[in-house]
């Protein structure tokens, strides 16, 4: 459908059982475009990933202290690709991509208490702004903000977006016992929407959860990363937020459907939903990261095939063959070419302004 949303009947059915019913469409339509015959053949998808993550040669990255012996290797070559502009230009080559849209977390260069100096932030989103400027069009920059840090950084977004270009803000989901619901994320949040541009609310690694679940190992503390970027959303809603700032536009992961599932998925909550006419779901978008089936499609019932954007979290996942994965998603969704190029690229070209 136009307005990319499902019929009713598809979306009761897939609430009613989400697995069987991807799972059946991805047996359907798992070949991938390679293997399809010439004339049934979609154009290609042009992908603008907006989940990526770039630190730069100049700052100094804190992961390695918090690493478990186990992983210390990986988030070695992680480091690597987060240091490296070169990778990051030669990573878009190689997935199959357009563009990517990048943001440096806050939580990657915090020392031992959780804090980052003051004057580090406005070099970060000047380096940023340097280089998508050499990269115009394979590269759009996020504003780093301590979202928590009050009108300091409502500033530093303003300066960012007015005076360097960037087309949207990068928040972690929480600071501490802060939920983005706190007032001092508030000028954060309303000068986003002010200025026209999109908060990436991002997953943090939150410490009581973090400890409770990583006897899990790496499943665990992807759910306590999980937990916190759905409560961020949760906090969002039930506080009034979207009410008081009517123009707000938030992207979460793939990480927190678990919050819109809550918030969208039962009868005495629907927030969500694509098809009420509750304001709230024209406030948040959620990317594919996974690329998975299931998950993708849990996002285009719920919220609309005009409210899921292409994200992969590169370089902490380095994905191969996007452009076939992610077309056997979205025809496992049953969304039409015109649907699959708006998840592919043109909802996050609307979002920064481009579209």
């Amino acid at each position: 459908m136009a307005d990319g949303t499902l019929p009713p009947l598809a979306r009761r059915k897939f609430l009613l059982g989400a697995t069987v019913t991807a799972a059946g469409a991805f047996a359907e339509g798992k070949r991938t475009v390679a293997e399809q015959p010439a004339g049934e053949r979609a154009p290609p998808l042009k992908i603008i990933d907006f989940h990526n993550h770039y630190v730069g040669p100049n700052f100094p990255l804190a992961t390695l202290a918090s690493a478990p012996p186990a992983l210390r290797s990986y988030w070695e070559g992680v480091n690597r690709n987060l240091s490296d502009p070169g990778s990051l230009m030669s990573s878009i080559e190689q997935s199959g991509i357009a563009a990517r849209v990048i943001n440096t977390p806050t939580a990657f260069l915090e020392d031992a208490d959780g804090n980052v100096p003051s004057d580090m932030i406005p070099r970060i989103n000047d380096a940023v702004a340097d280089l998508v400027s050499r990269n115009a069009g394979r590269l759009y920059g996020l504003a780093t903000v301590d979202a928590y840090a009050g009108e300091t950084a409502a500033r530093e977004l303003t300066r960012a977006v007015k005076e360097l270009g960037l087309r949207g803000v990068f928040v972690e989901s929480a600071k501490r016992d802060l939920l983005p619901d706190a007032p001092q994320a508030r000028p954060t949040f309303a000068t986003a929407a002010a200025l026209g541009v999109p908060v990436f609310v991002h997953p943090v690694t939150d410490p009581a959860m973090h400890n409770r679940f990583k006897r899990l190992g790496r499943l665990g503390v992807r759910l306590a990363r999980a937990n916190i970027n759905a409560a961020a959303l949760v906090a969002l809603i039930e506080s009034g937020t979207f009410d008081e700032i009517p123009n707000l536009r938030v992207v979460v992961t793939t990480l927190a459907l678990g919050g819109v599932l809550l918030a969208g998925g039962f009868d005495d909550g629907a927030r969500l939903r694509s098809d009420t006419p509750a304001p709230n779901r024209r406030h948040v978008y959620v990317d594919t990261m996974g690329l998975h089936p299931v998950l993708v499609r849990a996002a285009v019932d719920l919220l609309g095939a005009d409210h899921v954007l292409v994200g992969t979290d590169w370089p902490i996942a380095v994905e191969q063959s996007v452009p076939d994965r992610l077309r056997t998603a979205l025809s496992a969704c049953g969304l039409s070419a015109a649907q699959q190029q708006m998840v592919a690229s043109g909802n996050t070209l609307k979002l920064l302004g481009l579209g």
